[in-house]
């Protein structure tokens, strides 16, 4: 491992929004997520943001027709991927969210394996589990 990687993220999740401004604005609200970064193409559309949460990023833009091919939830009708965040009060986290209008998937309740956790859907069906339970990389 180069020195200059070392406790830099080396997985972050990127999502696209039909409305990344509008994604962006509830994401923060809702998540308690932050803006980082915030880059807009020639037509002022997200072409790239970070937003970050306890020093985890996630980054999001625009829908667009690329080779990626990606799909909102919304309009699939489905969700085949969830992202977790790390949270160290599950409960406050969780009434934030309620309060902003989150669709609550699994309420808050305790796991066998010791996190307190719950899941949400965010404004374009992503689904966002939030807990105390954190991995540790060795």
């Amino acid at each position: 491992m180069t020195t200059e990687r070392q406790g830099k993220a080396r997985i972050i999740p990127f999502l696209r929004y039909r409305d990344a401004q509008k994604a962006i604005g509830w994401l923060c609200e809702a998540f308690g997520l932050a803006r980082h970064a915030v880059y807009e193409d020639e037509v002022g559309k997200v072409a790239h943001a970070e937003l970050s949460y306890d020093g985890g990023f996630i980054m999001l833009g625009e829908m667009k027709d690329d080779a990626l091919g990606m799909r909102t939830p919304a309009e699939l009708g489905a969700v085949n991927q969830g992202i977790y965040v790390v949270v160290d009060d599950a409960d406050a986290h969780y009434a934030r969210a309620k309060a902003a209008g989150a669709e609550i998937v699994l309420d808050i309740k305790d796991q066998p394996y010791g996190s307190r956790e719950y899941t949400a859907r965010d404004l374009e069906g992503n689904l966002w589990s939030f807990g105390t339970y954190a991995p540790q990389a060795e």
